[in-house]
């Protein structure tokens, strides 16, 4: 069995492979729970959290009964596997005075085998599509993993169009109507107020486009509901439908929706829906609460972790993002700081 060495650890290729291979709830099940076991004996900050709760990884037999490590300690911990060192630290945006996350990923493999597999699951081939990204607050800041992800979906594009277009509306367009007549497939990555920017200043007939929603106004314009954005983006694209990708800085992995705010995830990832009221309790299928994920690509950071985002949970495996917490910071998570 192929292995590499990584600090003072032994990594077998065969749970990479197996972890990126699931197919059935048995093999997650299997998979969560020897990527479990590891991080509560080898992630310190993990293992003194599930010590505070006093908890028995010993005890645990289905990845439903395991604790998930709120988000906030990515704000003020160094969430990592003991002894071994970042490959790349990816950070979260934020103002002035506000804590951001910081994700210590120590070996980029992890994420790039997650996010190209994701990709082709859900939307095919990436060298056959033309990418376009309108991210400008992405890029005007360093450690983005949003920008690292489309990074590599650019140079794998075959087609010489893909590529950034920062504040440029007027070339984004002409390039959208070039695709349009050459017929190719293309999918336009862009920030939500640099969408709405764009199609207030040209509108674009162009049915096959795949707009990618990936994330809010970064503060510079009022919050929207879904329903009310996706119409004014869906008239100005002449498209069906907007796309959105649930991800985030202390995740490897995403989630996609194909229209109506439904999401789902790749088969190495997993939301299920926790009581507002008692963290530790999940919810049934259909019940709003707030959302746990479990992303097993996260291997040397938490592949548990208790969101600040509200969410309901659909029997056919899709999810619904309904908002975020008011001053969701969750007491006792000072509990760590020392």
């Amino acid at each position: 069995m192929e292995v590499f060495f990584l600090g003072r650890i032994f990594v077998s290729m065969e749970l990479f492979d197996k972890i990126f291979s699931i197919k059935t709830e048995q093999d997650f099940n299997e998979t969560a729970m020897n990527v479990f076991k590891f991080q509560a004996e080898n992630n310190n900050i993990y293992k003194k959290f599930l010590k505070i709760l006093n908890f028995d990884s010993n005890q645990v037999e289905h990845y439903r009964d395991i604790p998930f490590l709120p988000i906030q300690f990515f704000k003020s911990q160094d969430i990592i596997t003991n002894n071994l060192e970042a490959e790349v630290i990816f950070t979260s945006s934020g103002t002035t005075g506000i804590l951001t996350s910081k994700h210590h990923v120590v070996d980029k493999n992890w994420y790039i085998e997650s996010f190209r597999k994701a990709f082709q699951h859900f939307y095919g081939n990436v060298e056959e599509i033309a990418i376009l990204a309108l991210l400008p607050s992405y890029l005007e800041r360093s450690g983005s993993s949003l920008i690292y992800m489309v990074d590599d979906f650019i140079n794998k594009s075959l087609h010489q169009e893909s590529g950034y277009f920062l504040y440029n509306h007027t070339e984004l367009y002409n390039t959208l109507n070039t695709l349009k007549l050459k017929g190719i497939k293309t999918i336009l990555f862009g920030v939500t107020y640099a969408l709405l920017d764009f199609v207030e200043k040209y509108r674009i007939d162009f049915p096959e486009l795949i707009i990618m929603e990936t994330g809010g106004m970064k503060g510079k314009r009022k919050e929207m509901v879904r329903e009310e954005l996706h119409q004014i983006l869906c008239s100005g694209f002449n498209v069906p439908s907007i796309h959105s990708e649930y991800g985030m800085t202390e995740l490897l992995s995403q989630g996609y929706s194909k229209g109506e705010g439904l999401f789902f995830t790749p088969n190495w990832m997993k939301i299920l829906i926790r009581d507002t009221n008692d963290p530790l309790t999940l919810l049934n299928d259909k019940r709003t609460g707030a959302i746990n994920v479990i992303d097993l690509a996260n291997y040397y950071s938490c592949s548990f972790i208790a969101t600040q985002d509200l969410g309901k949970y659909h029997p056919d495996g899709s999810f619904e993002i309904l908002g975020r917490f008011d001053n969701s910071d969750i007491r006792g998570c000072n509990l760590l700081v020392q």
